[in-house]
């Protein structure tokens, strides 16, 4: 089965803007660890240019400052990039280095090497703060096996043949978003909770709900913990990946915020989890991120693999009684309610 990320490929302008030295670029440091260059999220996130386009993948198409140097964690010393939480399976081209990893700019290949190694240790990072692999069961804690533009075309994905994440090439190529890659992982995440998840069509809407929700929580928590600046709506998502595919301003791939209801299913999957990744969006916003984070994915290993909405929805709000009483639960209940989602 493989989880893809829906695209339709439109016409789009190209602006070149001018790309400063690259001397000294924000730096997200961890005392001992490499550094490799990466975007903050993306650049249109950290710029709030919604004229960025990708021009062929010229190093000049986007600002310095859309930037930063970042510690490459858990890496396991071999000079490539493997590591605790991910390696690069393969890739185009010469395989990035370690030691040459602050150096690589969007016009290398490496360079989506080192956000992927990046952007999937964050995203498990991520989970491991808020307790899964310690006081809770671990979801994902593995190296994550990936490859690099091996997909050609303007599309990534997960495949549960070989458990691994593959990410495509054309317009902005896909590992240069942030969002798109943990989208991916989100997919791999859920797959490591409930093997074969997403058999049904409301199942696969939900993970689809699910990677573009991590998305948008991972870079939140990336952009809080380094003090990255984010100039753009926190609803939308792939702000840079899209800017090949959309002409409306903002350049979203898909939203987390918008106001589908279950009346609107259209029953296409990443259509239909913008109804889910909203009620994901507004537990968040009724309890905070770490405490909705706990409660959404420790439900997911209560899921099966053609889970519907009503069931996936009971499981959540049952969780969250159980993880911080009454009160979570009714906040839990409200979002998947103002969804219109039967049976809560």
């Amino acid at each position: 089965m493989a989880c893809r990320t829906s695209r339709v490929l439109l016409a789009a302008a190209t602006t070149i803007v001018a790309l400063a030295t690259l001397a000294a670029p924000v730096t997200a440091s961890a005392a001992g660890s490499p550094q490799g260059r990466v975007f903050m999220v993306n650049p249109v996130q950290s710029s709030g240019d919604q004229n960025l386009t990708d021009a062929k993948d010229s190093a000049t198409a986007v600002p310095a400052n859309a930037y930063a140097l970042a510690a490459l964690r858990n890496l396991d010393g071999s000079g490539g990039l493997s590591g605790k939480w991910a390696y690069i399976r393969s890739d185009t081209g010469t395989s990035a280095k370690v030691a040459d990893a602050g150096t690589y700019t969007r016009k290398d290949d490496q360079f989506e090497q080192v956000m992927a190694y990046f952007w999937v240790n964050e995203a498990q990072e991520y989970l491991q703060s808020l307790g899964f692999g310690s006081e809770l069961p671990g979801a994902n804690d593995r190296a994550q096996p990936v490859r690099i533009n091996q997909w050609g075309a303007d599309n990534s994905f997960f495949t549960d043949k070989k458990a691994e994440i593959r990410f495509g090439k054309g317009g902005v190529d896909d590992a240069e978003d942030a969002e798109v890659i943990v989208h991916e992982y989100g997919h791999a995440v859920h797959n490591a909770q409930v093997p074969g998840f997403g058999t049904s069509e409301e199942a696969g809407s939900i993970g689809e709900a699910w990677g573009d929700y991590l998305a948008v929580s991972v870079g939140a928590y990336a952009d809080s913990k380094y003090g990255w600046p984010r100039k753009t709506d926190p609803g939308c998502v792939a702000d840079w990946d899209s800017v090949s595919y959309t002409s409306s301003v903002p350049h979203c791939l898909r939203r987390v915020d918008g106001d589908k209801t279950y009346a609107d299913k259209v029953g296409e999957v990443h259509a239909d989890g913008e109804i889910w990744s909203r009620a994901l969006f507004d537990i968040r916003g009724a309890l905070g991120a770490r405490e909705a984070d706990r409660i959404i994915v420790n439900a997911q290993f209560g899921f099966a693999p053609d889970t519907s909405f009503q069931d996936a929805a009971l499981t959540t709000i049952a969780t969250a009684q159980q993880m911080y009483g009454r009160s979570a639960a009714d906040a839990v209940r409200k979002a998947f309610q103002d969804r219109g989602i039967p049976g809560v």
